[in-house]
């Protein structure tokens, strides 16, 4: 039900090629070079000359000389559906479009192919293209590897990197929707030599700098096939064929980053790849997101890559209620909410906790159209300015069913709009883009919009905030505590603070105070905050502060346990509540029970972790998480009708 994604419109590309009469004979012609125009480098610390080539340093992307960049960019798709070349070319140049794309700041784009149509180049094997060589003239006679081969260089000449993105197993304008990396005659091995060919063919070539392994692996547990994330070697583990195709690629060039995203769904805690997959609004036993989306599982299973971990960016992939409505759509939504609720439990601890890199591989969507949409859209473009999170639009073309694109029906004009609202999320410096190339800006030889990474390095901001002062600690309770700081000083100003518990962050604010909730009783925590600047530079952190939260205030016990109640979110009518539950004796137990009374109106809806009794509230422990070790501690869920209450009391006895 996570689904609703992408329909490539088929149907909108023949009818081009019809009113147009565009089709380019298969041929043998190798692809007319294009002369390249350097800017002259600017110097910058220690980078090799004529590498551009990229590695990672705990959350950034950096170049040689360690220099922290900035990928923003699109998508243009085509190469990965039947017509087997970028969709738009039946009417518009190539080179008018690429450079288009570059002097509006686009400094990356990502580019969907499929397994099959690199097992075609690879075996020399090449049909008839879709391009109309009246518009195309430089096009005439070439192959679809030729055309790409072109269109490279047109990228090195306008200062463009490029993201090679598997999008499917099959040419298909529709082959997204498979959800996993092989189908048909296209084996998990093909799918490996596949990659393993284009790496080694490109591989002295640094315009394409980076490889996202899968597009959206995708499934929910009891459909086949389906992908999941654990420490198997299964066919169908999504992590384990990640870090074998990884592993590959970086044999043959260990200076390419590989993207790797996440899947759909993920267990619940106490849960497993074999629970079943009950109704995932009333009783979920996974968590579900939108398809490449879900990194869960990184927590638990990160991809491990040894000597090359430097070369690790995940991608998540998130789009708002008009391509799929999802429930967190169905209630009052905010940057902040979408954030605790959404983005920071599947994708952006990654960030937040310095693991690794994040590459927002596809977001975006029409405007104009839905307010929450628009809400949608705006926040999540926020929040990657915010956290300078790397990022390719979803897209380029006009033909994407869900999205729209970033042109119009012509394939000329910009949707002025939609442009607005991505501009603040690409990289500028002192109102020019930034190329991801150290001698070529953004543009061109000549670009009036552009510089290139050498020219920005010399008067980029790199250095950060102040350290904040240590927290304070003030109305503390049970479940709770608020904190404030002294503010940072920073030469470019402060935009933002990092909140965190034991290391990991739990929320980012404007201002210098943070109420922290969802704590449970009569425990210790430490907190520490971080500053950030508008260039992206981060303080270190600030002296801890511990606290322990008081007992009682919602939650209690007896019999050596306690239980904890936490509202999780609430929206008109309805909430979403936890319930912890600690075994604080020193004997195992083999199973619980909580009470507690709501005000009257208030009710449970469904509950999942637990199994409801009669009324006033009752819940005891289900079959899988009723024994709980000396200290240990388990959950349960619930969603409710009614206003959203913190009961007085909340009782516990094990048995």
């Amino acid at each position: 039900m996570r689904r609703g994604r992408k329909r490539l419109a088929a149907a909108v590309a023949a009818v081009a090629l019809a009113l147009t009469g565009a089709s380019a004979p298969s041929g043998a012609e190798a692809a007319a070079p294009v002369a390249l125009q350097a800017a002259a480098p600017v110097a910058l610390q220690a980078a090799a000359p004529g590498s551009d080539w990229l590695h990672v340093d705990g959350n950034q992307i950096v170049d040689a000389a360690g220099n922290p960049v900035w990928l923003t960019g699109a998508n243009w798709f085509g190469f990965n559906a039947s017509e087997r070349v970028f969709h738009g070319l039946w009417s518009a140049n190539i080179t008018e479009i690429t450079r288009s794309m570059a002097q509006r700041g686009i400094n990356i784009v990502r580019v969907p192919i499929s397994t099959q149509l690199l097992l075609e180049w690879k075996a020399g094997t090449f049909g008839t293209v879709n391009v109309n060589t009246y518009a195309n003239p430089e096009l005439t006679g070439k192959n679809s590897l030729q055309i790409f081969d072109y269109w490279l260089a047109l990228c090195e000449q306008y200062g463009i990197k490029v993201l090679l993105d598997v999008h499917s197993a099959e040419a298909d304008n529709s082959g997204h929707i498979h959800p996993v990396w092989y189908k048909g005659t296209i084996t998990p091995e093909l799918y490996y030599q596949a990659w393993e060919w284009v790496t080694a063919r490109y591989k002295a070539n640094d315009t394409i700098v980076a490889m996202d392994l899968k597009n959206e692996p995708h499934g929910t547990p009891g459909t086949t096939p389906r992908a999941k994330w654990d420490n198997s070697t299964d066919v169908d583990n999504w992590k384990n064929t990640a870090e074998t195709a990884a592993k590959r690629i970086l044999a043959i060039n260990p200076e390419v980053l590989v993207l790797v995203e996440g899947q759909e769904v993920y267990p619940r805690e106490g849960e497993t790849w074999s629970s079943p997959n009950t109704d995932p609004d009333l009783s979920p036993n996974y968590y579900y997101n939108w398809w490449g989306g879900n990194l869960r599982g990184v927590r638990d299973y990160p991809v491990n890559l040894g000597a090359n971990q430097d070369q690790l960016v995940y991608s998540p992939h998130d789009y708002g209620p008009l391509v799929f409505n999802q429930p967190w759509f169905d209630k009052p939504f905010d940057k902040t909410s979408l954030t605790n609720d959404v983005w920071r439990p599947n994708w952006l601890y990654i960030h937040e906790n310095d693991t690794a890199p994040l590459l927002i591989g596809e977001w975006g969507g029409r405007l104009g159209q839905d307010e929450r949409q628009d809400r949608w859209m705006t926040a999540l473009r926020d929040l990657i300015v915010e956290h300078r999170l790397h990022q390719t639009f979803w897209v380029l073309n006009p033909n994407s069913g869900d999205t729209g694109g970033l042109l119009l029906d012509d394939w000329k004009t910009w949707d002025e709009q939609k442009y607005a609202l991505l501009k603040p999320a690409l990289w500028q410096q002192d109102g020019k883009f930034v190329s991801l190339d150290h001698q070529v800006p953004l543009g061109g030889a000549g670009s009036t919009t552009g510089i290139s990474l050498s020219a920005a390095y010399g008067s980029a901001d790199t250095v950060a905030p102040s350290v904040p002062g240590q927290p304070a600690a003030s109305a503390i309770t049970s479940t709770g505590v608020t904190l404030s700081w002294a503010a940072s000083t920073d030469d470019g100003g402060v935009t933002s603070y990092d909140v965190l518990r034991g290391g990991s962050v739990v929320a980012t604010v404007s201002g210098t105070t943070y109420s922290v909730t969802g704590l449970t009783a009569n425990t210790a925590y430490s907190f520490t905050v971080r500053a950030r600047d508008a260039a992206g530079n981060v303080s270190a952190a600030s002296a801890a502060r511990s606290v322990t939260t008081a007992a009682g205030g919602g939650g209690g016990g007896d019999g050596g346990c306690t239980a904890t109640y936490r509202t999780t979110s609430s929206w008109s009518g309805g909430f979403q509540a936890e319930v912890t539950v600690r075994n604080t004796g020193t004997a195992a137990a083999t199973g619980w029970v909580v009470n507690w009374t709501y005000p009257g109106g208030t009710t449970v809806a469904s509950l999942w972790n637990g199994v409801q009794g009669t009324p006033p509230v009752t819940v005891r422990n289900a079959d899988h998480n009723g024994a709980l070790a000396a200290g240990a501690s388990t959950a349960f869920g619930l969603v409710g009708t009614g206003t959203a209450a913190t009961p007085p009391t909340v009782s516990c006895t094990l048995s």
